[in-house]
Formats: C-alpha cells, structure tokens, sequence
C-alpha cells in the first residue's frame, strides 16, 4: 500500500512529488510517479526542443524546487554565469537550465527511482484505497491518488488537415518527425508562442516558411494574467458558486495564441524581411497531391507548400479520458458540465484524489 500515487510525470507531478517529500515529510518510499515516459519530464523534453524554445516564457521564480530563489543559486555567481542564461524581462531562464535544475531536483528527492514506467488504464476507489491498474497488468494501491494529467494527448487538429498522412504533421505528435531533411516551403499553422517559435526555428534552418493563422499576432507576456496568482483575480473567481460561470470565467482569462513579445519582434522582423510569408485567415480545404500541397482559403486563395506543420496546440476538455470517466463512477465523484472535477479549496476531489 503506497501513501500517496501520482499519475503523469510531467512539471506539475513531479513538482507535486517533490513538495511532498520536502515540504510535507512523507516517506519517499511511500510515493510513485506512473508516466510512460522513458524519463521524467520526457513529453516536456521533446515538445519544448521541438518547437526551438531558448528561453521559457514564465520568470526565474517559476521552478520545480522548493525555494522560489533556487533556480537563480542553481545559475551560480552573477559575475561568472555565461551570457544569455537568463532573458528579459523577469530573468526567463535559459530552456538549457532549467532542464539541468529539474534534474537536479529529480535526483536530490530521488524521484528517479519512483517512476513507473506505464501507462494507467483504470482506476477506482473504495473504502480503504484507490486502485490503479496500469498497461503492464500490474495494479498499485495507495491511499492518496494525484492526478497530475495534461492536455499533451488532446491535440487540436484541424477539420481540413487529414490526419496520418505524408507531409502533414501535429508538432507535438508522439514520435514527431516532421522535420524537413532539405530546403522546403513550410506552411506553419497556428497563432500562439508554437507556432512563431517553429516557423522562426524553420528560418534558421534555411527554409521558406509561411505562418498561416486564423487571427492577428496577440502580444501578451503570459497566456493568462498575473493577477490571477492573488486576490487580485483568484478572490472573485473564489466568490462565484457557479461552475458554469467559473469556466466562462477560466476561458475569458486565458489568452490563446498569444505570444511574448520578445516572440512577437522577432517575428515581425522576420515577416517585414520577408523570411517569412505572414497569411491571416480560415484555411477551408487542403489538396493532396504528387507535388505540393495546395492550401485553399476561406477567401479563395491559395498556397502551396512542400509541407504542413500543425502547432495549433491542445483542445481544452478536461484531460484523463476514459481513466477519470471511470474513477468519477466508482465513487459517484461530482464534476462541472465541461467535464472538470468540482473539487475543494485543497484541489481535493475526495479524501483519497486529489487534482
């Protein structure tokens, strides 16, 4: 019997396992980490590398370990770090280290030798435990179940774009290999930090590149407000009983497709030198044929391009599938009409889930 199983390797499970550790002071022994990954932190690895991101778009502050300083102690003596660790504004830092710090912090709490190489299938609750059943046949136990789950699986695909198919890739697919291995023309669709950052990835690397996106380039610093980190935002939203309300208010908060402007600058450099082709409107259908792939717009127009890669990001149902389905039906669990957990001021689900 575990004391605490976590489900979903990623920023927020390992996070949540090393609080527990080093804040709480529950035995290490006592927790498991289920991700199929083949590492930690392995889907973050390969979609932040995929897209090219140098610099993470959340300040310094923002880290996997306990004291909000520790990244920049990890960083070393001002005087001494090399330039471009840490980017304006904030000291964003460099992609490189914080990887580096995170796996520091995987080894200094273990966490390593707590993953569980698998995938949870099921899961159900009962009076003693909640029982995991994993794509190995194994089951695990544990009194208390953290639902560490992303949208990573969720991705957004466009009704014109057929999926599977030569030449037309999902940035974050699993296994993406989407990468031209000579000089192409690259239509990138999407609006958001993805998208400018591959299309910009893509100039570098010598090819023709189009940015096809269905808005204007959105400037904001994050994809959602300060604010909302304090009272400023969190006591209203607290206030309101209404789960109903409560999503419109989450939705209205984000900013989708939004990019920094760090982000925002280099693209409009890119765009008025025309190393990248800037195309704003609906794509409606897409031609697949011997040669290029022709992209037909709402308006008419068309493009055509050697290759399509989709950074459209993720769809914003409630992420778990068929597992929470089941675990919210073993124990008769409340959830809000978009799909999400009605949970407590502790993210408690119920005496053994948290989320």
């Amino acid at each position: 019997m575990l004391d605490w199983l976590i489900i979903g390797g990623g920023i927020h499970g390992v996070h949540v396992a090393a609080r527990l550790i080093g804040e709480a002071d529950v035995d290490v022994d006592g927790i498991r980490i289920v991700d199929p990954g083949a590492r930690l932190l392995a889907r973050w690895r390969v979609q932040t590398a995929t897209t090219g991101m140098t610099h993470l778009r959340s300040p310094s502050v923002h880290h996997l370990d306990m004291k909000p300083w520790s990244l920049r102690e990890f960083a070393g003596n001002p005087e001494e770090r090399a330039p471009g660790v840490f980017a304006p504004p904030l000291d964003r830092p460099a992609l490189s280290l914080f990887n580096a710090h995170s796996d520091q912090v995987v080894r200094r709490f273990g966490l390593a030798e707590r993953h569980v190489r698998a995938r949870a299938e099921a899961s159900a609750v009962d009076r003693n435990a909640v029982r995991v059943r994993l794509s190995t046949g194994r089951e695990l136990a544990a009194r208390r179940l953290v639902l560490a789950v992303g949208a990573s699986e969720q991705r957004a695909w466009p009704s014109w774009a057929p999926v599977a198919a030569a030449r037309i890739h999902h940035i974050f697919e699993p296994g993406f290999d989407g990468w031209p291995s000579a000089p192409e023309t690259v239509a990138v669709v999407g609006g958001g930090i993805s998208a400018g950052q591959v299309a910009l990835r893509l100039v570098n690397e010598g090819h023709r590149v189009h940015l096809v996106s269905r808005h204007a380039l959105r400037r904001h610093q994050y994809d959602w407000e300060p604010g909302w980190l304090g009272p400023k935002r969190m006591s209203a939203f607290l206030d309101e009983p209404c789960s109903e309300r409560r999503r419109a208010l989450v939705a209205a908060a984000r900013h989708r497709g939004s990019v920094p402007p760090d982000v925002e600058v280099a693209l409009r450099e890119a765009i008025a030198s025309e190393e990248i082709r800037w195309h704003e409107g609906e794509v409606d259908a897409l031609a697949r044929r011997e040669g290029p792939l022709q992209m037909r717009f709402a308006g008419g127009a068309t493009l055509e391009v050697d290759r399509v890669l989709l950074a459209t990001g993720f769809v914003s149902k409630r992420p778990g599938g068929t597992l929470v389905d089941r675990l919210a039906a073993s124990a008769a669990l409340r959830a809000a009409p978009c799909g999400y957990p009605i949970v407590d001021a502790a993210l408690r689900w119920h005496r053994r889930i948290y989320v």
